[in-house]
């Protein structure tokens, strides 16, 4: 009956293994599901990008006018900054994308005729 008994735990634990198994493999099945439709950029075009979006948000001036804030008084009369919003998205987007069309050439899809 032990020699059963151990028998069952052991497919069990090999069936869990293999169900563990499967579920990654799923996992990455999924992933490659996701990426199938997306366009392809080389590893040297993904480090330009992210080089160009860097220095675009480390060189950016960021504008008071751009931020939406509010003070408060602390509990020893100090005036401070309780609240800081950035509410100029689109100044900042324009910039990242200005200095990514400075640095690549833009090709025209041929099929609907457009940038693409």
């Amino acid at each position: 009956m032990s020699e059963t008994k151990e028998m069952l735990e052991a497919t069990v634990k090999g069936l869990q293994d293999k169900v563990n198994q499967l579920n990654m493999d799923l996992k990455s099945k999924q992933k490659e599901l996701e990426d199938i439709n997306k366009p392809a950029m080389s590893v040297v075009t993904y480090a330009e990008l992210e080089d160009i979006i860097g220095n675009t948000l480390a060189d950016y001036n960021f504008d008071c006018g751009e931020f939406e804030y509010e003070f408060s008084i602390n509990y020893d009369n100090k005036l401070e900054l309780s609240d800081l919003t950035f509410t100029d998205y689109y100044s900042l987007s324009e910039a990242v994308m200005k200095a990514i069309t400075n640095h690549f050439k833009v090709a025209q899809d041929e099929s609907t005729n457009t940038e693409q």
